[in-house]
């Protein structure tokens, strides 16, 4: 079967599109405005290694208004983008409530946070890795709901008991369509014959 995506309606296309772009990685986001922000993304991707660069898509408040992950990016230019172990998987949920602006998620849901780099909010206590960014553009979408933000990555923590260096495995959490899955069991790739 195929969609005519110019005669499809806005919520089918998105659970088309989110069932079928997997898994998604989740960006876990610290943001620092009048309160500590905390919530989580799903359409999340590297998109760049030179400058190292990752791009996500963050949609706005019920009322239209920017979410505060975004108004707090343009303030402050700086976030940091974590990523979910499996035992967070619920204060992560939790955190993605839509909540009053001077509300710190942190304290809600009980998340604690570690500061790690100076310059930059803190990242979640516990998340195998973190990325410490710095906003570069935001690209407008004509009839989007979403806006695209391409952040730098300017430093990256990687929990030593994943490995080190290169060589390291990750055991996160993602989505796969509306479900979390967790990404544990890394299949080899093959080797290329000739």
């Amino acid at each position: 079967m195929v969609y005519d995506f110019s005669q499809t309606e806005a919520p089918v296309r998105y659970k088309l599109m989110s069932n079928a772009i997997v898994p998604r990685p989740i960006a876990w986001i610290v943001t620092e405005g009048s309160s500590l922000n905390i919530a989580p993304f799903s359409f999340f991707s590297g998109v760049s290694s030179n400058p190292p660069t990752v791009m996500v898509a963050i949609g706005h408040k019920s009322d239209g208004s920017p979410k505060d992950t975004l108004y707090n990016i343009r303030t402050t230019q700086k976030c940091v983008i974590c990523s979910v172990a499996p035992d967070a998987l619920e204060k992560m949920h939790y955190s993605s409530a839509e909540l009053a602006t001077d509300v710190d998620e942190s304290r809600r849901y009980d998340i604690e946070t570690v500061r790690v780099v100076d310059g930059y909010p803190p990242m979640i206590k516990g998340a195998p890795t973190a990325f410490f960014c710095t906003l570069l553009q935001e690209t407008f979408i004509k009839g989007s709901k979403t806006i695209p933000v391409f952040l730098q990555i300017d430093h990256m923590y990687l929990d030593e008991a994943y490995g080190s260096g290169a060589h390291f495995e990750l055991d996160v959490v993602a989505r796969m369509g509306k479900a979390y899955v967790a990404l544990g069991e890394p299949i080899p790739s093959p080797t290329i014959p000739g």
